[in-house]
């Protein structure tokens, strides 16, 4: 699935619930979160994130969901989660919470010439979420570049130079975190997982690789070994959302992607997409995003 732009919901999400907020359209949100009354509604939300996303807690406790796997973050706590990771906030600590949260395509990283696998070098995996616990003068100079890449993005008042400035102040912020890895442990410990939240992650597992060719929920069933009835029932008593509506997530945010940026016409865009004809690929876009196929290509 391309990640070639950060989701507008992202943004509109931090825009609200931060103190301190930027972004780059294309490239990366940068978020300081705070005490807010307004995060409950927030908080209850199941997501999918379209981008690497890393969450630096300088003060509180938080305790989140990644992949159906539990992390807790106290003072000076860094997560870095994988780009289409399914994410879920639990227990916050609001009356001492301070924490930034970076959200970066992995296409603006490619373009500051990294290969998103450099990671695995020093323990960071590209696949699987990761935690370290840093020093005071570790999370310190970490919150200082995402400080710099923030008041770059806002201060700059050549937007020619604000992408490149951007590229090599998270190179910087890159390598600082690759000696970080280096240098900690990094907690990646193995939670035993019940049957049903096995099920739930497989599932995903399974629709990020085949839902540009498979789109009932019958055949990742049948690949679970389980009935559809079942699966709908625990995918959408673990994340809020039917196993329905995450396949139709994933078909339309990359039929989406595919109007705005592929250059290709809405007939190669359902070849590619698997849809019998162009006809049955505009009924199905239509039914979920409200217009046609051609109408979003040349609203973009």
């Amino acid at each position: 699935m391309s990640n070639a732009q950060i989701p507008q919901a992202h943004a509109e999400n931090m825009r609200k619930y931060s103190r301190q907020f930027s972004s780059l359209a294309d490239g990366y949100i940068f978020s300081r979160v705070t005490k807010t009354e307004q995060f409950a509604e927030f908080s209850s939300q199941t997501m999918r994130l379209r981008g690497i996303t890393m969450i630096l807690c300088l003060s509180g406790t938080v305790t989140l969901n990644v992949n159906m796997e539990p992390f807790q973050l106290v003072r000076n706590s860094l997560l870095v989660i994988p780009s289409q990771s399914v994410f879920r906030l639990g227990e916050v600590d609001w009356d001492t919470l301070d924490a930034y949260v970076f959200i970066l395509s992995p296409e603006f990283l490619r373009d500051i010439n990294f290969e998103i696998s450099i990671l695995t070098s020093y323990k960071i995996s590209s696949s699987q979420p990761a935690q370290m616990q840093l020093t005071d003068e570790e999370a310190s100079l970490m919150g200082r570049y995402l400080d710099l890449v923030h008041y770059n993005t806002v201060d700059n008042t050549d937007a020619i130079y604000v992408r490149s400035i951007s590229r090599a102040l998270i190179a910087a912020a890159v390598y600082q975190l690759m000696q970080f890895a280096g240098n900690h442990d990094i907690s990646r410990k193995p939670v035993k997982l019940s049957r049903r939240d096995k099920y739930v992650k497989e599932f995903i597992t399974l629709v990020s690789q085949c839902y540009k060719r498979e789109r009932s929920v019958a055949y990742y069933a049948g690949k679970l070994f389980i009935s559809p009835k079942y699966l709908s029932y625990i995918v959408k008593e673990h994340t809020g959302r039917s196993a329905a509506q995450w396949i139709d997530d994933y078909v339309i945010l990359e039929a989406k992607n595919l109007l705005r940026y592929s250059g290709k016409n809405v007939q190669q865009i359902a070849y590619e997409l698997n849809f019998s004809n162009q006809s049955s690929f505009g009924k199905y876009f239509k039914h979920l995003t409200g217009m046609s196929p051609t109408k979003f290509q040349r609203s973009t």
